[in-house]
C-alpha cells in the first residue's frame, strides 16, 4: 500500500496556500470599496492609545491632495470602518453630478478590535474579532475633496454642504478647512511668521578701538 502511495504522490493536485491570517479565515470577503486591510500578521492586537503629537509635529493637519476638507476639532478618538464608509458614501452621493470630482480618505481602519460577549467570565484569552478601526489624533484631516488641475473646480458652497453632511455621520466635531487654513498643533493654529518690520541697511560697523 505504501508503494502505491509513493507512486501517486506526484499526481496529487497542488493545494493553493493562503496567508495564515487572511480575511478568508474569518469568513470575510474584501471588495473594492470595503475599508479593510488585505491581510494582517497578527489578527488580535492591543487596544493602544490615541496618537498625540507631543514632539510638535503638525503632519496630517492640513490639506495635501484636495481643495477642501474636514478635520477633527477637539480630542482624538477611535473611528471604525462602518462610520468612515457611511461618511464616504454621503460625499460620493453629493459629488456624483460633478465631473472629475475626487474624494481622498486620509485615514484607514487597519486596527482589529476584539470584543468579548456580555456576562463572560474573565480569562480564557482575548475576545473574537469584531470590526476594523483606526486611531485618529487631534486636529487630523479625515476627508478631502477636489478636482484635478485643468478641470472645473468644486464650488465652495457645495463643498461646505457635502462635507457638513459627511461630518454629521461621524461621532466627533469636525471643521471645514481650505488650502488657506494653517496647520494645527492640538488646539493651537500654527501661523507663519510675519516679516520683520525693521528695514535692513547696508551700514558697515567698524571697531572704534585703534
Amino acid at each position: 500500500m505504501s508503494f502505491f502511495r509513493t507512486l501517486l504522490s506526484p499526481l496529487r493536485p497542488a493545494i493553493p496556500s493562503f496567508p495564515s491570517l487572511s480575511l478568508f479565515r474569518y469568513g470575510q470577503t474584501r471588495g473594492r470599496q470595503v475599508l479593510a486591510p488585505k491581510s494582517m500578521k497578527y489578527m488580535k492586537r492591543h487596544k493602544g492609545k490615541i496618537p498625540i503629537p507631543l514632539g510638535g509635529s503638525t503632519k496630517g493637519t492640513s490639506l495635501a491632495f484636495g481643495d477642501y476638507g474636514i478635520r477633527i476639532r477637539g480630542n482624538g478618538l477611535r473611528l471604525n470602518a462602518k462610520q468612515l464608509t457611511t461618511a464616504r458614501e454621503v460625499l460620493r452621493r453629493k459629488l456624483k453630478p460633478i465631473k472629475h470630482a475626487k474624494i481622498y480618505l486620509r485615514v484607514f481602519p487597519d486596527v482589529p478590535v476584539c470584543i468579548k460577549g456580555n456576562e463572560t467570565r474573565m480569562g480564557k484569552g482575548k475576545g473574537t474579532f469584531e470590526f476594523w478601526a483606526t486611531r485618529v489624533g487631534p486636529a487630523r484631516v479625515l476627508f478631502e475633496i477636489g478636482t484635478p488641475p485643468g478641470t472645473v473646480p468644486i464650488r465652495e458652497e457645495l463643498a461646505r454642504d457635502a462635507l457638513r453632511q459627511a461630518g454629521d455621520k461621524l461621532p466627533c466635531v469636525t471643521e471645514f478647512i481650505t488650502r488657506a487654513t494653517p496647520p494645527r498643533l492640538g488646539s493651537l493654529d500654527i501661523l507663519p511668521e510675519p516679516p520683520s518690520s525693521i528695514p535692513k541697511t547696508n551700514i558697515e560697523v567698524t571697531s572704534a578701538i585703534p
